[in-house]
Protein backbone atom coordinates (compact mmCIF):
# COMPACT_ATOMS: atom_id res chain seq x y z
CA UNK A 1 0.00 0.00 0.00
CA UNK A 2 1.30 3.48 -1.27
CA UNK A 3 -1.32 5.45 0.91
CA UNK A 4 0.06 7.38 3.69
CA UNK A 5 3.69 5.45 2.88
CA UNK A 6 7.38 7.19 4.74
CA UNK A 7 10.45 6.82 4.15
CA UNK A 8 11.79 7.99 7.27
CA UNK A 9 9.70 6.93 10.60
CA UNK A 10 11.61 7.76 13.11
CA UNK A 11 9.24 10.88 14.32
CA UNK A 12 6.31 9.23 13.72
CA UNK A 13 4.13 9.05 16.85
CA UNK A 14 2.41 5.63 16.37
CA UNK A 15 0.28 5.71 19.61
CA UNK A 16 -3.33 4.89 18.94
CA UNK A 17 -5.96 7.36 19.69
CA UNK A 18 -8.20 7.77 22.80
CA UNK A 19 -11.93 5.93 21.45
CA UNK A 20 -14.11 9.19 20.70
CA UNK A 21 -16.94 9.32 23.54
CA UNK A 22 -19.32 8.91 20.90
CA UNK A 23 -18.26 4.21 20.96
CA UNK A 24 -19.56 4.10 24.24
CA UNK A 25 -23.30 4.54 23.03
CA UNK A 26 -22.51 2.50 20.16
CA UNK A 27 -20.98 -0.14 22.67
CA UNK A 28 -24.50 0.02 25.04
CA UNK A 29 -26.19 -0.56 21.84
CA UNK A 30 -25.11 -3.93 21.24
CA UNK A 31 -24.28 -5.16 24.55
CA UNK A 32 -21.80 -8.36 25.29
CA UNK A 33 -20.64 -10.03 22.64
CA UNK A 34 -20.38 -13.61 22.92
CA UNK A 35 -18.55 -16.33 20.83
CA UNK A 36 -16.18 -13.41 19.49
CA UNK A 37 -14.18 -14.28 16.46
CA UNK A 38 -10.63 -12.61 15.42
CA UNK A 39 -10.28 -12.82 11.61
CA UNK A 40 -6.28 -12.13 10.36
CA UNK A 41 -5.33 -12.25 7.28
CA UNK A 42 -3.07 -10.03 4.12
CA UNK A 43 -4.07 -8.42 0.80
CA UNK A 44 -3.17 -11.72 -1.49
CA UNK A 45 -2.32 -15.69 -2.22
CA UNK A 46 -0.28 -15.07 -5.68
CA UNK A 47 2.69 -14.90 -4.09
CA UNK A 48 5.73 -17.47 -5.33
CA UNK A 49 7.84 -15.94 -2.65
CA UNK A 50 5.70 -18.05 0.07
CA UNK A 51 6.49 -21.25 -1.70
CA UNK A 52 9.13 -22.91 0.94
CA UNK A 53 7.97 -20.62 4.09
CA UNK A 54 4.69 -19.84 4.21
CA UNK A 55 3.27 -22.68 1.59
CA UNK A 56 5.03 -26.40 1.04
CA UNK A 57 7.58 -26.40 -1.12
CA UNK A 58 6.46 -27.17 -4.76
CA UNK A 59 3.26 -25.51 -4.53
CA UNK A 60 2.04 -24.41 -7.28
CA UNK A 61 0.21 -21.47 -8.59
CA UNK A 62 -3.26 -22.81 -8.47
CA UNK A 63 -2.96 -24.00 -5.32
CA UNK A 64 -1.92 -21.23 -3.59
CA UNK A 65 -5.10 -20.56 -2.35
CA UNK A 66 -5.56 -23.50 -0.94
CA UNK A 67 -2.78 -23.20 1.10
CA UNK A 68 -3.75 -19.46 2.19
CA UNK A 69 -7.04 -21.08 3.41
CA UNK A 70 -4.64 -23.09 5.38
CA UNK A 71 -3.39 -20.47 7.30
CA UNK A 72 -5.42 -17.87 7.46
CA UNK A 73 -9.01 -17.17 7.89
CA UNK A 74 -9.77 -14.34 5.90
CA UNK A 75 -8.55 -12.02 3.03
CA UNK A 76 -8.75 -8.54 1.97
CA UNK A 77 -9.90 -9.00 -1.58
CA UNK A 78 -8.66 -6.36 -3.72
CA UNK A 79 -8.54 -8.13 -7.10
CA UNK A 80 -12.68 -7.26 -6.83
CA UNK A 81 -11.66 -3.77 -7.03
CA UNK A 82 -10.84 -3.97 -10.49
CA UNK A 83 -13.20 -6.45 -11.83
CA UNK A 84 -16.03 -8.13 -10.97
CA UNK A 85 -15.53 -11.64 -10.62
CA UNK A 86 -18.04 -13.77 -12.96
CA UNK A 87 -20.30 -17.23 -11.28
CA UNK A 88 -17.57 -19.81 -11.95
CA UNK A 89 -14.63 -17.37 -10.30
CA UNK A 90 -16.73 -17.07 -7.12
CA UNK A 91 -17.51 -20.81 -7.05
CA UNK A 92 -13.79 -21.43 -6.84
CA UNK A 93 -13.05 -19.66 -4.30
CA UNK A 94 -15.51 -20.95 -2.63
CA UNK A 95 -14.58 -24.68 -3.24
CA UNK A 96 -10.72 -23.75 -2.18
CA UNK A 97 -11.20 -22.43 1.21
CA UNK A 98 -12.58 -24.07 4.38
CA UNK A 99 -16.10 -23.12 6.07
CA UNK A 100 -14.46 -20.84 8.55
CA UNK A 101 -12.60 -18.62 5.82
CA UNK A 102 -13.85 -15.38 5.15
CA UNK A 103 -13.37 -13.04 1.64
CA UNK A 104 -13.64 -9.24 2.62
CA UNK A 105 -14.42 -7.83 -1.26
CA UNK A 106 -13.04 -4.64 -1.81
CA UNK A 107 -16.12 -2.50 -3.70
CA UNK A 108 -15.50 -2.33 -7.52
CA UNK A 109 -13.70 1.00 -8.39
CA UNK A 110 -16.63 1.68 -11.52
CA UNK A 111 -18.36 2.37 -8.49
CA UNK A 112 -16.11 3.85 -5.43
CA UNK A 113 -14.62 5.69 -7.75
CA UNK A 114 -17.03 6.85 -10.16
CA UNK A 115 -18.60 10.38 -9.99
CA UNK A 116 -22.10 9.42 -8.07
CA UNK A 117 -20.79 6.25 -6.79
CA UNK A 118 -22.42 4.25 -9.60
CA UNK A 119 -25.64 4.62 -8.38
CA UNK A 120 -28.20 4.10 -11.57
CA UNK A 121 -25.26 2.31 -13.64
CA UNK A 122 -26.53 -1.17 -12.62
CA UNK A 123 -22.97 -1.77 -11.28
CA UNK A 124 -23.95 -1.89 -7.51
CA UNK A 125 -26.54 -4.76 -8.30
CA UNK A 126 -23.92 -6.26 -10.22
CA UNK A 127 -21.45 -6.19 -7.88
CA UNK A 128 -23.59 -7.44 -5.01
CA UNK A 129 -24.82 -10.16 -7.18
CA UNK A 130 -21.23 -11.17 -7.91
CA UNK A 131 -20.43 -11.46 -4.21
CA UNK A 132 -23.35 -13.04 -3.03
CA UNK A 133 -22.44 -16.03 -4.46
CA UNK A 134 -19.61 -16.25 -1.99
CA UNK A 135 -22.51 -17.00 0.87
CA UNK A 136 -20.96 -18.32 3.99
CA UNK A 137 -17.97 -17.45 2.98
CA UNK A 138 -18.49 -13.57 2.97
CA UNK A 139 -17.16 -11.35 5.20
CA UNK A 140 -17.80 -7.73 5.11
CA UNK A 141 -16.80 -5.82 2.12
CA UNK A 142 -15.50 -2.15 2.30
CA UNK A 143 -15.88 0.80 -0.31
CA UNK A 144 -12.78 3.04 -0.50
CA UNK A 145 -13.54 6.56 -1.12
CA UNK A 146 -11.47 8.56 -3.14
CA UNK A 147 -9.23 10.96 -2.22
CA UNK A 148 -11.51 13.71 -3.27
CA UNK A 149 -13.99 12.54 -1.68
CA UNK A 150 -15.20 15.10 0.76
CA UNK A 151 -17.81 15.76 3.37
CA UNK A 152 -19.77 17.86 1.07
CA UNK A 153 -20.75 14.79 -0.32
CA UNK A 154 -22.39 12.97 2.82
CA UNK A 155 -25.52 13.33 1.06
CA UNK A 156 -24.10 11.28 -2.12
CA UNK A 157 -22.98 8.45 0.41
CA UNK A 158 -26.47 8.09 1.92
CA UNK A 159 -27.81 7.68 -1.41
CA UNK A 160 -25.79 4.86 -1.51
CA UNK A 161 -25.89 3.47 1.03
CA UNK A 162 -29.80 3.41 0.63
CA UNK A 163 -28.83 1.60 -2.64
CA UNK A 164 -26.60 -1.36 -0.88
CA UNK A 165 -28.39 -4.00 0.26
CA UNK A 166 -28.16 -4.10 4.03
CA UNK A 167 -28.05 -8.31 4.08
CA UNK A 168 -24.32 -7.25 2.78
CA UNK A 169 -22.13 -6.19 5.65
CA UNK A 170 -20.15 -3.05 4.24
CA UNK A 171 -17.20 -0.73 5.91
CA UNK A 172 -16.50 2.79 4.41
CA UNK A 173 -12.69 4.02 4.13
CA UNK A 174 -12.44 7.73 4.41
CA UNK A 175 -9.42 8.87 2.63
CA UNK A 176 -9.79 13.43 2.33
CA UNK A 177 -8.23 14.75 4.87
CA UNK A 178 -11.15 16.70 5.68
CA UNK A 179 -13.26 14.18 7.08
CA UNK A 180 -10.82 15.01 9.93
CA UNK A 181 -10.43 18.45 10.21
CA UNK A 182 -13.72 20.03 9.47
CA UNK A 183 -15.55 19.87 13.36
CA UNK A 184 -17.69 17.19 13.56
CA UNK A 185 -17.40 15.73 9.80
CA UNK A 186 -16.18 12.31 10.59
CA UNK A 187 -18.73 11.87 13.81
CA UNK A 188 -21.44 12.62 10.93
CA UNK A 189 -20.19 9.95 8.36
CA UNK A 190 -20.17 7.62 11.73
CA UNK A 191 -23.73 8.81 12.54
CA UNK A 192 -24.78 7.92 8.89
CA UNK A 193 -23.53 4.68 8.88
CA UNK A 194 -24.26 3.29 11.99
CA UNK A 195 -27.93 4.24 11.58
CA UNK A 196 -27.91 1.34 8.53
CA UNK A 197 -25.52 -0.94 10.17
CA UNK A 198 -22.33 -0.46 8.22
CA UNK A 199 -18.66 -0.13 9.63
CA UNK A 200 -15.84 2.31 9.07
CA UNK A 201 -12.47 1.15 7.72
CA UNK A 202 -9.78 2.47 10.20
CA UNK A 203 -6.22 2.59 8.39
CA UNK A 204 -3.02 2.34 10.76
CA UNK A 205 -0.20 3.52 8.15
CA UNK A 206 2.53 5.84 9.12
CA UNK A 207 2.49 9.07 7.16
CA UNK A 208 -1.72 9.40 7.70
CA UNK A 209 -2.38 9.41 11.30
CA UNK A 210 -5.64 11.32 11.25
CA UNK A 211 -7.30 8.02 9.08
CA UNK A 212 -7.19 6.41 12.72
CA UNK A 213 -10.10 8.04 13.79
CA UNK A 214 -10.91 5.04 16.01
CA UNK A 215 -15.00 5.48 15.62
CA UNK A 216 -16.82 1.75 15.76
CA UNK A 217 -19.82 2.00 14.02
CA UNK A 218 -21.33 -1.64 13.79
CA UNK A 219 -20.32 -4.91 15.32
CA UNK A 220 -17.39 -5.56 13.71
CA UNK A 221 -13.97 -4.17 13.10
CA UNK A 222 -11.82 -3.83 9.71
CA UNK A 223 -8.34 -2.43 10.42
CA UNK A 224 -5.51 -2.24 7.94
CA UNK A 225 -2.26 -2.44 9.11
CA UNK A 226 0.49 -1.20 7.48
CA UNK A 227 3.46 -2.07 8.61
CA UNK A 228 7.34 -0.65 7.89
CA UNK A 229 9.15 -3.86 6.87
CA UNK A 230 9.08 -6.05 10.26
CA UNK A 231 10.65 -2.57 12.10
CA UNK A 232 10.17 -2.95 15.78
CA UNK A 233 7.52 -0.81 15.92
CA UNK A 234 5.17 -3.31 13.74
CA UNK A 235 5.27 -5.45 16.34
CA UNK A 236 4.51 -2.77 19.26
CA UNK A 237 1.52 -1.24 17.35
CA UNK A 238 0.50 -4.92 16.74
CA UNK A 239 0.01 -5.27 19.99
CA UNK A 240 -0.80 -2.06 20.99
CA UNK A 241 -4.14 -3.23 18.77
CA UNK A 242 -4.54 -6.61 20.15
CA UNK A 243 -5.38 -4.57 23.73
CA UNK A 244 -7.94 -1.91 22.43
CA UNK A 245 -9.45 -4.65 20.40
CA UNK A 246 -9.80 -6.62 23.39
CA UNK A 247 -11.32 -4.03 24.84
CA UNK A 248 -13.95 -3.20 22.31
CA UNK A 249 -14.88 -7.33 22.21
CA UNK A 250 -15.51 -6.98 25.51
CA UNK A 251 -18.02 -3.98 25.09
CA UNK A 252 -19.80 -5.66 21.76
CA UNK A 253 -17.24 -5.93 18.97
CA UNK A 254 -18.17 -9.55 17.45
CA UNK A 255 -15.80 -9.85 14.34
CA UNK A 256 -12.34 -8.39 14.14
CA UNK A 257 -11.36 -8.51 10.76
CA UNK A 258 -7.23 -7.49 10.58
CA UNK A 259 -5.31 -7.21 7.77
CA UNK A 260 -1.24 -7.09 7.75
CA UNK A 261 0.49 -4.93 4.94
CA UNK A 262 4.07 -4.91 4.45
CA UNK A 263 6.10 -3.91 1.88
CA UNK A 264 5.20 -5.93 -1.68
CA UNK A 265 3.24 -7.88 0.73
CA UNK A 266 6.31 -10.87 1.58
CA UNK A 267 6.68 -10.25 5.00
CA UNK A 268 2.72 -9.93 6.00
CA UNK A 269 2.34 -13.44 6.90
CA UNK A 270 5.38 -12.78 9.90
CA UNK A 271 3.01 -9.64 10.95
CA UNK A 272 -0.14 -11.77 10.62
CA UNK A 273 1.49 -15.01 12.69
CA UNK A 274 2.56 -12.20 15.15
CA UNK A 275 -0.68 -10.99 15.46
CA UNK A 276 -2.89 -14.11 15.87
CA UNK A 277 -0.11 -15.44 18.85
CA UNK A 278 -1.03 -12.11 20.58
CA UNK A 279 -4.35 -12.89 20.04
CA UNK A 280 -4.05 -16.76 21.30
CA UNK A 281 -2.16 -15.46 24.02
CA UNK A 282 -4.32 -12.47 25.54
CA UNK A 283 -7.39 -13.12 24.56
CA UNK A 284 -7.96 -16.49 25.43
CA UNK A 285 -11.92 -16.49 25.06
CA UNK A 286 -11.77 -15.18 21.08
CA UNK A 287 -11.15 -17.52 18.46
CA UNK A 288 -8.83 -17.42 15.93
CA UNK A 289 -7.03 -19.50 13.17
CA UNK A 290 -3.73 -20.04 12.41
CA UNK A 291 -0.91 -19.18 10.90
CA UNK A 292 1.08 -22.36 10.98
CA UNK A 293 4.21 -21.58 9.72
CA UNK A 294 7.10 -21.06 12.47
CA UNK A 295 10.53 -20.32 10.75
CA UNK A 296 10.31 -16.31 9.48
CA UNK A 297 12.88 -15.58 6.75
CA UNK A 298 16.29 -14.76 8.31
CA UNK A 299 15.51 -15.23 11.69
CA UNK A 300 12.71 -15.63 14.64
CA UNK A 301 11.88 -12.05 14.40
CA UNK A 302 8.76 -13.21 16.78
CA UNK A 303 11.35 -13.41 19.82
CA UNK A 304 11.31 -9.73 19.90
CA UNK A 305 8.48 -9.55 21.59
CA UNK A 306 7.08 -13.08 22.40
Amino acid sequence: MEFGKLDDIREVDFSLPEDPRWNEGVFQEMGASTAPVWHTGCTGWAMKEWAGHVYPSGSKSQDFLTEYGKQFNTIELNVTHYQIPNPETIQKWKEQTPADFRFCPKVYQGISHSRNLGIGSGQIEQFCRSIEGLSDRLGPCFLQLPPGFGPESLDLLASFMEKWPQSLAIAVEFRNQRWFGAPGAIRRAAELLHGVHAGMVITDVAGRRDVLHMYASAPFALIRFVGNGLHPTDYTRAQDWVVRLGLWIRKGIRDVYFFAHEPGNLLAPELAQFVTLQVEEHLPSVHTRGPLFVTPPGGNQLGLFG
